[in-house]
């Protein structure tokens, strides 16, 4: 695990809110990254991002980047085989927590499960993002991803 991410999974919900609306969205991200589930004020938060990982969902594997100002796309890996499902489209607007610029990882119009879903992500340093996950208008997870070694 990312030592930036490790950390991360010590931190209050207010303290990744804050190392988020700190942050620039960065580039969006390409090809394959890995990701750690934070459920943050929680002391087994290691074990559960542990758990996660192994047994939920890996990472997210994100598509080129269109030049044309389309959405690109990205599918996530899930379960223990790190099969990949669940499309999103990827694109650049305001963020719901703060209104400053942020990657969308938007699902509503490319997957009937979790169309309610909307992640958003902000690069903290190079190739490691901070994410936020909603469902409807409630925040409900935080999550990290780093680019792939």
């Amino acid at each position: 695990m990312h030592s930036t991410v490790e950390l991360w999974l010590g931190k209050s919900r207010d303290e990744l809110d804050e190392i988020y609306r700190n942050a620039i969205p960065g580039e969006i991200p390409s090809g394959d990254t890995r990701g750690t589930a934070i459920l943050s004020g929680s002391v087994f938060s290691k074990i559960i991002a542990l758990l996660a990982r192994i047994f939920f969902w890996q990472g997210k594997v994100f598509d080129l980047y269109c030049p044309c100002g389309q959405a690109g796309l990205l599918v996530n890996k899930i379960t223990p085989f790190s099969l990949t499902f669940i499309v999103a489209k990827v694109y650049k607007e305001n963020s719901w927590l703060d209104e400053k610029d942020t990657i969308v990882i938007d699902y509503s119009k490319t997957s009937f499960f979790a169309k309610a879903i909307r992640d958003e992500i902000r690069e903290v340093e190079p190739g490691v993002y901070l994410g936020k996950v909603w469902w409807g208008k409630t925040r409900i997870l935080d999550f990290a991803l780093t680019q792939a070694d």
